[in-house]
């Protein structure tokens, strides 16, 4: 073999292993940025950390909002115990005043029991009678308890309770109440007793 032609061939073998290398680089290449781990970039970084603090944030305002809620829970619950303490105690002690104000009235009606076993007097003990119950009506009124007006009137359901008809006396009493049997009473303007009446027909 000529010199030339040895040149050739070495230069063409070097050629060769040059674009061989330059491949196998490109793939060695390819190969290493295919598992390669991208890095965050620092926009990245700094959304996580607002992630973060708007978590925490929220974590802490929930906390401040659970524990406002259990203080206003114990606080309502005790005023609730409270309130239905003192009904309790004003529902009991309701009373108290009515009856201290009836016990004269009850001492009056002692008085006269006494009176009537030694008197021979009836004029008397009816006269001390009257005056107890005077004084027994005078309290009723005080106390807000009135007696209702019936006879005479037509028949009013929220007030009367029919409990017969008899033939009326008179024409213009017919259809209306001619008799009460039970006296009807209101306290502060409420029925506590509907009038027992005869309807005249």
């Amino acid at each position: 073999m000529t010199k030339k032609k040895e040149e050739h061939k070495k230069s063409n073998t070097g050629h060769l292993n040059s674009d061989h290398a330059q491949v196998h680089s490109g793939a060695k290449g390819e190969t290493t940025s295919e598992y390669a781990i991208d890095e965050p970039t620092p926009d990245e970084i700094c959304t996580e950390n607002d992630a973060e603090n708007k978590i925490a944030e929220l974590t802490a305002s929930l906390a401040n909002a659970n524990d406002k809620y259990l203080r206003l829970s114990a606080e309502f619950d005790n005023f609730r115990k409270r309130t239905l303490k003192e009904k309790m105690d004003l529902l009991k002690n309701a009373s108290e005043s009515v009856i201290v104000n009836l016990l004269p009235v009850i001492d009056d009606v002692e008085r006269a029991m006494k009176a009537i076993e030694i008197s021979d007097n009836l004029e008397t003990t009816k006269e001390g009678i009257n005056l107890i119950y005077n004084k027994f009506k005078e309290f009723t009124k005080q106390n807000g308890v009135v007696e209702m007006d019936a006879k005479g009137l037509e028949l009013d359901t929220d007030h009367h309770e029919a409990i017969t008809k008899i033939p009326a006396p008179s024409e213009e009493l017919k259809g209306k109440i001619v008799e009460v049997l039970q006296k009807g009473y209101l306290l502060n303007g409420k029925v506590i007793r509907y009038a027992k009446v005869v309807i005249g027909e």
